[in-house]
């Protein structure tokens, strides 16, 4: 199966923990620009490769070579080997599962605590109105 070099450095990325904002900090770039390097809709210069090859700790050509070539170099005939690889995968699959209901459950919590303060602030207003004077 070929992987291109996207999801080369998605996995890459995953695999070492980094979230998205974490590479774009390290590349001085936004998230939205490191964002659209990972869905392919900014074309890699060899520059930006070199730089995202180093934060990741790879060569540029690891990410770059066909999968069949470094499977190669990489495979052994040893059943323990792709059984780990194949628990790598699912547990890389798993973080970012869990990444994506962290990020949800976060958004929920954010949402309520801007509800809250909204409520406050509108009874802050409200209770700062004068009192009716009632004659004595």
């Amino acid at each position: 199966m070929k992987t291109s070099v996207e999801e080369k450095i998605r996995l890459h990325r995953l695999q070492r923990g980094l979230s998205q904002e974490n590479m774009a900090d390290l590349l001085s770039l936004s998230t939205t620009a490191y964002g659209d390097i990972e869905r392919g809709k900014t074309e890699l210069t060899l520059t930006r490769l070199t730089q995202i090859a180093s934060v990741l700790e790879l060569s540029p050509v690891a990410l770059l070579s066909d999968d069949a070539l470094m499977a190669q170099v990489v495979d052994t005939p040893d059943e323990d080997a792709e059984h780990e690889r194949e628990t790598l995968r699912l547990t890389v699959e798993k973080q970012q599962i869990e990444i994506d209901k962290l990020r949800l459950e976060a958004e929920y919590w954010k949402r309520k605590y801007d509800d809250r303060i909204a409520l406050e602030l509108v009874r802050s207003i409200g209770a700062q109105q004068p009192r009716e004077r009632i004659g004595f």
